[in-house]
């Protein structure tokens, strides 16, 4: 785990009260609902939450990538002091890829088939730096998968997708949206669909390049394990919602938000190999309407009377500890 993040006073990514909304013949789904967070600079973040509270579309609308008819309802989104929101299309072209870079799932769905990858990593080149010659962002491309680890890179950028292994894919695809030196790299799920002894390898990559060219990075991920071992800070999702954040040591080791305890409890315990695993009840709540009340309700074994009415505001902890839960209503609202 990092230590020593950004200390700058203002944080390179800077996303308040942010609302995305999809509407469908069924209703609207309300997918984001007040989401609000801060990543500094040189810093890494995890987005940790059960599939479907809206980690994946957070990373998305902070790109302005939420396809038609979904929309940004209301938020706001700064990147570097730059109100993302108003930028033009043309601006945000120019951001993603040189400044905000974004891993995918599924590295193999991301990689165009048909074309050698050493020619897309060096095409992430030739669109954002009009001035490098194709041999040139090729020898690039070559120094990047070196640096990434794979043996002999000037054989595997003239191999095509399909020739390569997931390990090796995933290899690419850190190369591709690293070459240009991000401030930002998104990364969603990036080791979900290796094994664990690529996982650890890819994440251990990934580390000590953000490191080396001192990129902040929003991590995407469900395994609380790899966000211990990656993030310097952790805000915790649910239905829309960011119900807790803070250091991520703090968050593991005395959670405050039931959810995120519950989350906590579905790891495995080896010392009680026995004991049965545990589940969280119920499941994420539909969000084609509002939800009344915390989301959280209807499956948490503390639910109060007020849980039910209203939905709680966030509660500091400590100055970097919030947690959005009534049960520390004595305390003072966060923001």
């Amino acid at each position: 785990m990092r230590t020593g993040a950004g200390v700058a006073d203002e944080a390179l990514l800077d996303v308040r009260d942010l609302s995305v909304e999809f509407p469908t013949l069924r209703g609207t789904i309300h997918a984001l609902q007040g989401v609000t967070f801060r990543l500094q600079r040189r810093e890494t973040l995890g987005l940790a939450g059960e599939t479907g509270c809206g980690k994946s579309v957070t990373a998305l609308a902070v790109l302005r990538l939420i396809s038609a008819p979904g929309r940004i309802r209301s938020g706001r989104i700064r990147f570097e002091g730059r109100d993302l929101l108003a930028a033009s299309e043309t601006e945000m072209r120019g951001i993603r890829g040189s400044q905000i870079s974004m891993i995918l799932q599924e590295p193999k769905m991301s990689l165009n088939p048909v074309i050698r990858v050493g020619d897309q990593v060096a095409e992430t080149l030739l669109v954002h730096d009009r001035t490098l010659s194709r041999r040139a962002a090729r020898e690039q491309a070559a120094a990047m998968l070196a640096t990434l680890g794979i043996p002999d890179p000037r054989q595997i950028v003239r191999r095509y997708p399909h020739e390569l292994s997931g390990g090796m894919a995933q290899r690419v695809m850190i190369g591709m949206m690293l070459v240009t030196r991000p401030k930002l790299l998104i990364a969603d799920e990036p080791t979900s669909a290796l094994d664990v002894t690529i996982q650890a390898q890819i994440l251990e990559l990934m580390k000590a390049l953000t490191r080396e060219i001192q990129t902040a990075v929003l991590l995407i991920t469900h395994d609380l394990g790899v966000m211990a071992e990656t993030c310097d800070r952790v805000a915790v999702m649910y239905a829309g919602r960011v119900v807790e954040q803070g250091p991520v040591v703090r968050v593991l080791k005395n959670p405050q938000h039931p959810y995120t305890q519950g989350l906590l409890k579905t790891i495995p315990n080896e010392a009680a190999t026995d004991a049965p695993l545990f589940s969280i009840r119920g499941q994420v709540p539909s969000l084609l309407q509002p939800v009344i009340g915390c989301a959280f309700a209807p499956r948490c074994h503390q639910v109060m009377e007020a849980c039910r009415h209203a939905a709680p505001p966030s509660y500091r902890m400590e100055s970097d500890h919030q947690a959005a839960c009534f049960l520390h209503r004595d305390r003072w609202p966060h923001g």
